[in-house]
């Protein structure tokens, strides 16, 4: 059984109400019949998400830390056993190609990846090996990702059933669970019987988009590096040893700027559209970057996220796939050359 077949069979699909979301998390739910109010109960309550298309990998031996130490832009190699961290891979020219989400449960590391990603991460891991002693297992069909926000996700994940690894705080203050598959239906039962709210990736994504916070492969493209979506800051470490891509890290970091910038987008309510994954975004006439995430959120309406030229100026409106939209610095243009980045988030989402 391949992943993607695997990842396409969620029991939560069966819930009430459940409407299927498409590209990239076909296979889970896009929302539960009542987008607005599941996204009210994540932002202000306790809310779980079915994220079980994400990919997800366990590794044990006793070099894993210093081993994804190496490998990784992240400082993993005294990972406290519990502690949640993010990190990349990056290739040779410093282009992220992975975005790990990871914990240690003191004899394993867990990892979560995209739909999808999962057997060419384990095949680049696997070609790393050497003489070290790790293990990679690519354990999707049997573990699915279960993501709990609000400021009650810590109450009501309290003693979850079937959880094999919890990783706290994620991406952008939530709460992962990494669950055996087989009791996904269960252990999501039992968050929402513990007051959790039934909440499709409607809501979980905007809420990221929101929180100002990137999504590999929507807000990236194969041209990506760590300063220009503000990974430098989330998931890099720049006072550690020697990693794959670290020159191009450096270098930005110390002599010069990235190209682009990620821009947070307030677009256009009177249109009756969203612009689509991969849109150009256009001033006065010329294409500066292209659309990555968009969604309607509960409070803010129309939002999305965008990859721009970093010469763009801050204050100018921009065309979004035709859609009007007014621009929020996220990276600031002059992010680099031992400039400290400090992300534009929006307050009350980070938790």
């Amino acid at each position: 059984m391949t992943e993607e077949e695997t990842v396409s069979k969620s029991p939560l699909l069966e819930w009430p109400g459940a409407v299927a979301a498409a590209w990239p998390d076909e296979g889970v739910a896009w929302h539960y019949g009542e987008p607005m109010r599941e996204q009210r109960a994540a932002e202000e309550s306790a809310a779980v998400v079915d994220r079980s298309t994400r990919g997800v990998l366990r590794i044990t031996g006793a070099d894993r830390l210093t081993w994804l130490h190496s490998l990784t832009t992240q400082q993993l190699e005294k990972l406290a056993a519990g502690t949640a961290a993010q990190a990349l891979i990056l290739s040779p020219n410093g282009h992220v190609e992975h975005h790990l989400t990871l914990t240690d449960d003191g004899t394993a590391t867990w990892l979560h990846v995209e739909p999808g990603t999962a057997p060419s991460l384990v095949e680049f891991l696997e070609s790393m090996r050497f003489m070290m002693r790790v293990e990679v297992a690519d354990v999707t069909e049997d573990h699915a990702v279960l993501t709990v926000l609000g400021p009650r996700a810590g109450d009501v994940t309290q003693g979850a059933e079937g959880v094999a690894a919890r990783l706290e705080p994620s991406s952008f203050g939530a709460i992962d669970l990494v669950v055996a598959r087989d009791l996904l239906a269960g252990t999501a039962g039992h968050l929402v019987r513990r007051g959790a709210t039934a909440a499709g990736m409607w809501a979980f994504e905007a809420l990221r988009i929101a929180a100002h916070v990137p999504r590999l492969g929507l807000d990236t493209d194969h041209r990506t590096i760590p300063h220009e979506v503000g990974w430098i800051e989330t998931a890099v470490h720049l006072n550690k040893g020697c990693y794959r891509g670290q020159e191009t890290v450096a270098r930005v970091h110390n002599l010069g700027h990235p190209p682009r910038r990620l821009v947070f987008l307030h677009l256009d309510g009177s249109e009756d559209r969203l612009p689509a994954h991969g849109d150009p975004v256009e001033l006065d006439g010329a294409t500066i970057g292209f659309v990555g995430s968009a969604a309607r959120h509960y409070e803010l309406g129309p939002i999305g996220l965008a990859l721009v030229k970093r010469t763009a100026p801050a204050e100018a409106t921009l065309l979004a796939g035709g859609v009007p939209a007014a621009q929020e610095v996220v990276v600031p243009p002059d992010t680099g050359a031992n400039v400290k980045v400090t992300l534009k988030r929006r307050p009350g989402l980070l938790r």
